[in-house]
């Protein structure tokens, strides 16, 4: 099977960024940007983002995760610890967090270390979420292999009854991580492949410095 992607091509000329006009701090960049892509209605999840890892196997992996908060500090999603990508966190904590959002012709890439939250926000995030996903976390021993669904569908039903009426605790083993950025750049498309690319690298003093990359 062979199919020559050659001629897919597109002209980018949405936007533009300069290096003149951006804040000092690359999280407000980060915010103004995500407010403009959430505000258009344009892309059903704008908080959906690409994790990399290093696996335990010495691989590079990427998925798609959903950012659930973002602060100075950094950039938060949930997951099982246990899972492949919890694991691998847990060896290297060296990650990236990639968003592409094609409508607005941007991409943010951020480098970090991603650590556990404190439990308490983990356990406040998790008593926020629909019953349905508690039940789910608690159902799947998510990266394991499994024989056909129906084990979870019946372990699911089994939990329903178990837990009927009552609270669900957050297990030990789902919790949150926080990426530190250390690294972020932003990238908006432009005309003839001339893309504006502006990084953040952060400095021993806690300040960013800028720099504008070639396309």
């Amino acid at each position: 099977m062979e199919k020559d992607l050659s001629n897919y091509r597109k002209s980018y000329e949405k936007g533009a960024l300069l290096k003149s006009n951006v804040p000092e701090n690359p999280i407000e960049l980060f915010q103004k940007w995500f407010y403009e892509v959430d505000n258009s209605n344009t892309i059903d999840e704008a908080n959906a983002m690409t994790l990399s890892t290093i696996g335990l196997d010495g691989f590079p992996k990427s998925r798609v995760v959903l950012l659930k908060k973002y602060t100075y500090e950094g950039f938060i999603f949930y997951t099982n610890y246990n899972s492949e990508k919890g694991k691998a966190i847990e060896q290297n904590p060296n990650v990236c967090l990639s968003f592409f959002w094609n409508v607005a012709e941007r991409q943010i890439i951020i480098k970090g270390k991603a650590e556990r939250i404190a439990e308490n926000l983990s356990d406040g995030y998790f008593e926020s979420r629909p019953r349905g996903s508690q039940l789910g976390a608690i159902v799947s021993n998510q990266s394991e292999i499994i024989q056909d669904r129906t084990i979870l569908e019946d372990k699911l039903k089994q939990l329903e009854n178990d837990l009927d009426g009552k609270d669900i605790p957050r297990p030990k083993y789902w919790g949150g991580f926080i990426v530190k950025p250390i690294e972020i750049e932003f990238w908006q498309g432009r005309a003839n492949r001339l893309h504006d690319r502006i990084r953040y690298r952060l400095q021993e003093d806690y300040n960013w410095k800028i720099d504008r990359l070639a396309p």
